[in-house]
């Protein structure tokens, strides 16, 4: 009894302690939720009405579109392109599933029917599409995965084929929406009769229009509470993402006049003899220079920064501005240093020969294991396939009548073999050099094998045309760069400015240092180019970085110089302020406030009165319709067209606010539309008019009312 007494006397201390308990473990349940949802959040990339887009998967994608890519795409271009996709994807599933339709197994067959109708691999004996060969093709790449199979020569795994199959069907889903939509869009007789009155009803009238021009601007103050009212009536127009503005000096590591005249100089001592010590003689030797060398390619690839090019060349193959001093050389005569192209060059005519502009061949390729474009089916050596060339050479050499034959045999130049391996009239410098040299320095009628990356040609020459002199160009050339010196300066530039402008005034720094400083401004998370600069992301991501304030600076490395940055200003992401709204706003404000003006001046009733007090004239239109509402003399007024078919014939209007000024109409003459026994003409006109549309705006529409959570920021996939 004494412990229970106990309890009940300190039962409010014992319920607060359970109180407490409950609560601690309420709370730990809170953060590790917490912590879930941060670690989810840094996982989705976008959510789309719904559909969460993972990192994993989206950047898989885009890789995939990179590799497709190559070069010509930066990873944010490829990026941005994928991020589209992916929205459209799921922007239209949405869309799918709402209404229930799919690509069941039977319309995939055909849509795969469809698409490989053409394709050779997959064609029988009397050319026709044979599923058995795709269904076989298909069981073997899911055999191999994940290692590649290959069709028409390209390797493709079986989660390609997935794909390509995914992409039939999205596609597929795609058309079957747009035409279930086109379907229900009809045109009523009700409809064509308004479309044909739009058309063919029409009114003559007399009209003033006093010009906004007539009130100068200088006399209309638009203050910052006007624009901030005008945003707030047009907010739509004014919605901006998030963006920083910036501004920068760029340090270039660029060659100074000094070290280009260094280059130069170093040029010009090669073309004289120098002495050399020698280790071998213990003595100095003579080293023949550029200008008496009898081995120009050596030299050449001894002390140019661009190899030696063997080939013959015609004076249109030469740089223009310099194409006829080097053309009119003799051979073993110099030009030079002269600049092209980002080097200084001097050049050399080492051989001079008379080559035929463009030849006309015809040829065999016989490919072999490892040369360029060989198909996954060819097993021949190097040694085989040069056997069965010469034998070949052999036969044509005796009877020439079975090249045709021999091309449809052995050639694997596809894009040949339709013209018996004939390459019709070509210029000179068209092939691969080793083709080249036999077609265009042989004669006409000369047969031969000839070894290239692609593997060995049989070549006839059966024409040649226009022999004229061609030069073989000896040049040696200097890549015009910054010395080492010019660099250290560069760099020790970039630094002190880098740390004098963050203690002091970034602009007044530049100024002072005569450093040109460039405005950035409305910059987004996404971005990737800086004017003036190009591809600088890490400029861009900086710039969002969280703890990087206003006023801060920072150095970044480009691939020649450096750039220094300020962050000027952030902006949020909601309405345009009031100093970058102005340049849209100021004009419109301008034109409702002229409006008032002309309005509140203007005391007459009368056309001819109007006319007479601004100095004006009274014009007319004559034909006016609804569907067209252009005035002549004043543009397009679809406000005043409109307001003058609300008018009665020989009825005058009040003053009326239009696109161009404000306006006094008189209806002279109205002209209804001829009524028809039947509008379907017309209402064809509508259906059309409203089948157009949904190609071209009905996605939009989608992806606007869609609820789209973009986090690619966030997630820093950027």
């Amino acid at each position: 009894m004494a412990v229970l007494n106990k309890i009940r006397q300190r039962s409010l201390f014992l319920i607060l302690i359970i109180a407490l308990a409950l609560f601690s473990f309420v709370l730990a349940d809170l953060f590790k939720n917490s912590d879930a949802l941060t670690s989810k959040s840094q996982n989705i990339v976008a959510t789309i009405n719904g559909k969460d887009i993972t990192r994993e998967d989206f950047l898989q994608k885009v890789e995939i579109a990179q590799k497709r890519a190559g070069a010509s795409a930066t990873n944010t271009q490829v990026m941005n392109s994928v991020w589209e996709q992916e929205v459209r994807q799921a922007v239209m599933e949405t869309q799918y599933e709402a209404l229930g339709i799919s690509i069941e197994k039977d319309q995939m067959r055909d849509l795969l029917k469809t698409a490989m109708a053409t394709n050779p691999e997959f064609l029988n004996e009397a050319g026709m599409f044979d599923e058995n060969k795709l269904n076989e093709f298909i069981a073997n790449l899911k055999e191999l995965s994940p290692q590649p199979g290959f069709i028409g020569g390209q390797p493709l795994t079986f989660a390609d084929w997935v794909n390509y199959e995914k992409q039939l069907a999205n596609n597929a889903l795609n058309q079957n929406y747009f035409n279930l939509v086109k379907a229900g869009l009809t045109g009523t007789l009700a409809e064509g009769a308004i479309e044909h009155k739009l058309q063919g009803d029409k009114v003559d009238i007399k009209y003033v229009q006093v010009p906004f021009s007539s009130v100068a601007d200088s006399t209309i103050k638009v203050s910052k509470s006007d624009i901030s009212e005008y945003i707030k009536k047009h907010k739509k127009q004014f919605e901006v993402e998030a963006s920083r503005d910036i501004r920068y000096v760029e340090f270039k590591e660029a060659a100074t006049i000094e070290d280009e005249n260094a280059i130069k100089e170093e040029l010009t001592k090669l073309l004289n003899d120098r002495e050399e010590y020698s280790e071998g003689l213990k003595a100095n030797e003579t080293i023949a220079g550029f200008s008496k060398t009898e081995d120009n390619e050596r030299f050449v690839n001894s002390n140019s920064d661009i190899k030696f090019d063997s080939r013959f060349v015609f004076k249109s193959s030469l740089p223009t501005s310099v194409a006829d001093s080097i053309f009119n050389l003799n051979e073993g005569e110099i030009y030079g240093p002269y600049k092209d192209n980002g080097y200084f060059k001097v050049s050399k005519v080492a051989a001079v020969k008379q080559i035929p502009d463009s030849a006309k061949v015809r040829h065999i390729l016989i490919p072999f294991l490892g040369a360029q474009s060989a198909s996954p089916d060819v097993a021949q050596s190097e040694a085989q396939a040069k056997a069965t060339a010469d034998s070949l050479l052999t036969v044509l050499k005796s009877n020439k009548s079975k090249f045709g034959d021999f091309v449809k045999e052995y050639s694997s130049d596809q894009g040949s073999i339709q013209n018996e391996g004939r390459y019709d009239w070509h210029p000179y410098n068209t092939m691969v050099p080793e083709f080249n040299d036999f077609e265009f320095e042989g004669k006409v009628g000369d047969l031969g094998v000839v070894k290239t990356i692609f593997g060995y040609h049989i070549i006839e020459i059966e024409g040649q045309k226009n022999k004229k002199r061609a030069v073989q160009v000896a040049t040696i050339a200097r890549k015009i760069e910054p010395s080492e010196a010019t660099i250290s300066k560069v760099f020790r530039d970039a630094a002190n400015f880098e740390r004098k402008a963050a203690e002091n005034d970034f602009q007044e720094i530049a100024t002072e240092n005569k450093f040109t400083v460039r405005p950035v401004n409305g910059i987004k998370a996404l971005d990737e180019n800086i004017p003036g600069v190009g591809n600088q992301r890490p400029i861009v991501r900086w710039t969002f970085e969280e703890g990087v304030e206003v006023g801060a600076i920072k150095r970044f490395n480009m691939t020649d110089g450096y750039v220094i940055a300020q962050l000027v200003a952030k902006h949020k992401e909601g309405l345009q302020s009031v100093e970058d709204a102005s340049a849209i706003a100021i004009p419109a404000i301008r034109k409702e406030k002229k409006a008032k003006i002309i309005r509140d001046r203007i005391t007459v009733n009368t056309l001819e009165d109007l006319a007479a007090a601004e100095n004006t004239t009274v014009r007319t239109a004559s034909a006016v319709t609804m569907k067209s509402p252009t005035l002549a003399g004043a543009g397009r007024e679809p406000i005043i067209v409109g307001a003058a078919f609300g008018l009665n014939e020989g009825e005058t209007s009040q003053l009326i606010d239009g696109a161009n000024g404000v306006y006094m109409i008189q209806v002279t003459k109205v002209t209804p539309a001829v009524e028809l026994d039947n509008y379907q003409t017309y209402a064809n006109q509508v259906e059309a008019q409203k089948v157009s549309v949904v190609t071209a705006k009905l996605y939009t529409a989608l992806k606007e009312a869609a609820a789209i959570e973009d986090n690619r920021a966030k997630t820093q996939i950027q």
